[in-house]
C-alpha cells in the first residue's frame, strides 16, 4: 500500500511556476495529475514522446518516468498545476460501486492518460479550487475531480509493451542521460556512435541497452522526439513545412513527410489544418 504524500493530507495540490520546464526525468510512488496552464514543448512519459501546449492534462501512474520540456524558443514563462496522491486513501472506498470508474481510470494510469483539452474547463476549475480548500470540503472536491476525469475520454500514452519496471535496475541512471542528450541534440545530426559514447558503451551494447530500456530502437525514438517538436511548430507558427522539417532535425523533406505520416497517420499540412478545429493528436 502506498503511503500518503503528506501525513495529514490525502493529496497535495500546488502550482509550479518557472521560466521554462527543464529536463527532469524522474518517477515516484504517487499518482500525479498535471495541468499545464502556460507553456509548450515536448512531454516524455515512459516510451511516449508527444507535444504539449497550454491546457495539457495528464494523469501519471506510480513509478512511471516522466518529464515536460520547454522548447528552445519558448520564452513566455511556464505554469503547471500538480496534484499528487497515493492510492491508500481510496482503499476504504474501493468496495463501493460508485468508485468503479475511478478505480478503472487509476489502473489505466499505469500507462499515463492524456485528457482532451476541449473537455477540460470544469475539471480545471476543480483543480485550482483544491489549492484553496481544507478539510472535508477539499476531500469532497477531490473525489468530484477524480469522478469527473474518470468519465472523460482519454488516451493511453505509453505503448502496451511498456511497463514502469522495465529494465529499471539497468536504466534508472543511464537512460535519463541518453534522453537528455537526445533532447538537447535532436535538431542537429545525431549518431548512434556519439550516443553510445555518452554511456561509454559500444554501439552494439548501446543499441541492446536502449531497446531493452525503452522497447524502441534508438532511431525510432529520436524520430518521435523530432516529430513531437514539429507538431509544436505546426501549431504555434506559420512556418513553411520545409522550414519546420529542418528545424526539427530532418535533412530531407520527403523523409520528414514519410516519418510524420507514419507516426501521426496524417500529413503535416493536414495536421496543421486539423489543429484549428480539434485538440486530438
Amino acid at each position: 500500500m502506498l503511503a500518503s504524500p503528506h501525513p495529514d493530507k490525502s493529496f497535495l495540490c500546488y502550482p509550479v511556476q518557472v521560466p521554462r520546464f527543464e529536463f527532469y526525468w524522474h518517477y515516484h510512488p504517487e499518482f500525479e495529475l498535471t495541468w499545464i496552464e502556460q507553456g509548450h514543448g515536448k512531454r516524455f512519459v515512459g516510451d511516449s514522446v508527444q507535444p504539449f501546449t497550454q491546457g495539457d492534462l495528464v494523469l501519471i501512474g506510480p513509478n512511471l518516468p516522466h518529464t515536460w520540456v520547454s522548447d528552445a524558443q519558448a520564452g513566455e514563462g511556464c505554469l503547471a498545476w500538480v496534484v499528487q496522491f497515493s492510492s491508500s486513501w481510496l482503499a476504504p472506498l474501493s468496495s463501493y460501486p460508485e468508485m468503479a470508474h475511478i478505480l478503472k481510470m487509476l489502473d489505466l494510469a499505469g500507462h499515463g492518460l492524456w485528457f482532451a483539452e476541449k473537455q477540460n474547463p470544469p475539471i480545471l476549475e476543480l483543480i485550482q479550487g483544491l489549492a484553496k480548500q481544507e478539510g472535508a470540503a477539499a476531500l469532497s472536491r477531490w473525489i468530484d475531480l477524480l469522478d469527473g476525469l474518470s468519465r472523460q475520454r482519454s488516451q493511453k500514452l505509453t505503448s502496451e509493451q511498456y511497463f514502469p519496471g522495465t529494465a529499471r535496475e539497468q536504466s534508472e541512471r543511464r537512460l535519463p542521460v541518453i534522453i537528455e542528450y537526445i533532447q538537447k541534440s535532436f535538431q542537429g545530426s545525431i549518431h548512434i556512435q556519439e550516443a553510445a559514447q555518452q554511456l561509454h558503451l559500444s554501439e552494439s551494447a548501446f543499441c541492446k541497452f536502449f531497446k531493452r530500456a525503452t522497447g524502441k530502437r534508438f532511431t525510432d525514438y529520436v524520430n518521435e522526439v523530432r516529430i513531437a517538436h514539429a507538431c509544436v511548430l505546426l501549431k504555434e507558427t506559420d512556418w513553411p513545412i520545409s522550414a519546420i522539417a529542418e528545424a526539427s532535425g530532418f535533412e530531407n523533406l520527403a523523409y520528414f513527410n514519410r516519418i510524420f505520416l507514419k507516426k501521426k497517420a496524417i500529413q503535416p499540412l493536414r495536421y496543421r489544418k486539423k489543429w484549428t478545429t480539434s485538440t486530438d493528436y
